[in-house]
């Protein structure tokens, strides 16, 4: 009885563990920069975290070996195809706010409020968002999970963009903790049951 009582009690704790875990709110996205256009050169990592009860975005990038200066960077969304193709911006008309211009190496850092509508562009808000913010910001987050989103820096020798990435999502620790934890709960009960 001892035994299945310390069962009982791991048991809850993994499932009071699980629903505290379970209302965590941020999702991670991420990519390796590289060339978008023929002979461009630079190269960098994008991290995109997003925190669904704020709905604030935070954008952390680093670059180098770019052939040409900083002008702009956006995030694009959503292309036809997974992966490839180019599509209007989606956040931030003109360039993501305080992105260092006229370096060809650098690392950026902000943090975007998702409920303000001029984070994102009109045409995206009309076009893919139903002409409302939270519509645009589930349609970003759509075309982020689709792989059709992009992060991209354009410099002055590829005005059109030199490096991109599609990030993709990265599983949250606490989801990988959520598994391990169900899956030990599940051996422990199994064991309890055999040892009848």
């Amino acid at each position: 009885m001892r035994t299945r009582s310390w069962q009982s009690c791991f048991l809850a704790a993994t499932l009071s563990l699980t629903s505290t875990l379970a209302s965590a709110t941020v999702y991670t996205y991420a990519a390796d920069l590289g060339p978008e256009a023929p002979g461009a050169t630079g190269s960098g990592i994008v991290k995109l975290k997003f925190d669904d009860v704020t709905n604030d975005l935070s954008i952390h990038a680093g670059f180098a070996g770019l052939s040409g200066v900083t002008t702009v960077a956006h995030i694009h969304c959503c292309t036809a195809t997974a992966g490839s193709g180019t599509v209007g911006v989606a956040v931030t008309p003109g360039t993501l706010p305080g992105f260092p211009v006229g370096v060809s190496a650098d690392s950026y850092s902000v943090v975007i409020d998702l409920d303000d509508s001029s984070s994102f562009t009109a045409t995206f808000r009309n076009n893919f968002g139903g002409g409302t913010v939270a519509g645009a910001r589930t349609a970003l987050f759509a075309g982020l999970d689709a792989g059709t989103a992009y992060f991209n820096i354009h410099t002055s020798s590829f005005p059109g963009g030199e490096i991109r990435a599609f990030p993709e999502r990265v599983p949250e620790p606490a989801s990988l903790l959520l598994g391990a934890l169900g899956i030990g709960a599940l051996v422990l009960t199994r064991r309890g049951r055999h040892r009848r």
